[in-house]
C-alpha cells in the first residue's frame, strides 16, 4: 500500500474519540476537497448536519403543539401561545444539538468541563433564541398573511374545496418565520460556539 493510500484511509477513518456516523465518510470525502481548511469544513458540515436534525426537532415540535395544545390565536396582535410553542421547541431542539456537538463535531474539545460547555453553548442559543422567537412573534402575522395567496392554488391541488381560515395563515406565517430564523441562527450557532465554546480544538 503506498503512503498516499494510506494517508487516505487515515483520512477517512472516523475519530477515536466521539461517536459515528453515516454522514462521517461522505463529509471528510466533501472536506477533503478544500485542502488546509478541510478540518474546519468538516466541522461546519457536521454541524449543519446536527442543525439539520435540531430543525426537525424544532419544526416538528412547532407544528405538533399548535395542532394540539397551544393553537394560534386569530386576530390578536400579540399570541403568547406562538411564543410558548417556538420556545419549547427551542429549548429541545438545543439539548439535542447540544448533545450531538459535543459528542459528535467536536468530541476532541475536553479542556472544558460539560457543565461549562453546556452553560457557553445555552447562553449563546438562547441569545439567538430570544431573537429568533422576537422576530417569529412580530413576524408571524404579516408572512402568514402574504404567503397564503401564494400557497392557496397549491393547498386546491390537494384539497379543491379548502378555505383558508385565519388561523392557517397564522400557521403558514409562524412556519415561515421560522424556517428563515433557523437559518440565521445555525451561522450564528456554529461562529460564536467555534470561537468560544469550542475554542480548544485545532
Amino acid at each position: 500500500m503506498t503512503q498516499v493510500n494510506a494517508n487516505m484511509i487515515d483520512e477517512l477513518n472516523p475519530p477515536k474519540t466521539g461517536i459515528r456516523s453515516p454522514f462521517d465518510t461522505p463529509i471528510r470525502i466533501i472536506a477533503q476537497r478544500f485542502g488546509s481548511k478541510s478540518k474546519e469544513i468538516e466541522r461546519f458540515l457536521k454541524f449543519a448536519v446536527v442543525g439539520v436534525s435540531g430543525a426537525v426537532i424544532d419544526l416538528g415540535m412547532v407544528i405538533l403543539l399548535q395542532a394540539t395544545i397551544l393553537p394560534p390565536k386569530p386576530d390578536v396582535t400579540f399570541d403568547i401561545n406562538v411564543t410558548i410553542a417556538t420556545s419549547i421547541a427551542f429549548i429541545c431542539a438545543v439539548l439535542s444539538n447540544f448533545v450531538w456537538t459535543r459528542l459528535w463535531v467536536y468530541p476532541d474539545s475536553r479542556s472544558k468541563s460539560v457543565r461549562r460547555q453546556l452553560a457557553l453553548f445555552t447562553t449563546f442559543s438562547a441569545i439567538g433564541g430570544i431573537a429568533r422567537a422576537s422576530w417569529i412573534t412580530f413576524s408571524y402575522s404579516f408572512i402568514g398573511h402574504a404567503l397564503m395567496p401564494i400557497a392557496l392554488p397549491i393547498i386546491h391541488t390537494i384539497r379543491p374545496a379548502y378555505i383558508p381560515s385565519l388561523s392557517a395563515e397564522e400557521k403558514i406565517g409562524t412556519i415561515a418565520a421560522q424556517l428563515v430564523g433557523m437559518v440565521v441562527i445555525m451561522v450564528w450557532n456554529f461562529s460564536i460556539n467555534r470561537y468560544i465554546t469550542y475554542n480548544d480544538v485545532t
